[in-house]
């Protein structure tokens, strides 16, 4: 196999996974807290409001702590440990 046609073939399977990943999910959506389904129906527009609020609150830090890694895993893709003993570390 060529090195183009393994990379053609690899792509395509990512996109295929990441396809079904995200139809694997569509089941979820329809899941939802009970507590929060009861309070929200339960409250005035003010609360609602504020129930959002928080729950945009408490996606921001993981949100960020993902880019994060995935930005410190890119700029790091191409560092390899290595057993010189003039690099402490490896190099890192």
């Amino acid at each position: 196999m060529s090195s183009r046609r393994k990379t053609r073939t690899c792509r395509i399977s990512a996109y295929v996974l990441l396809g079904l990943v995200l139809l694997a999910g569509i089941p979820a959506f329809a899941q939802s807290c009970a507590l929060c389904y009861t309070q929200a129906a339960s409250a005035t527009a003010r609360f609602i409001q504020a129930l959002r609020s928080g729950i945009i609150i408490l996606m921001i830090p993981p949100m960020f702590m993902t880019i994060g890694f995935t930005v410190m895993a890119y700029r790091k893709r191409h560092h390899y440990r290595s057993d010189d003993p003039e690099r402490p570390n490896g190099g890192w």
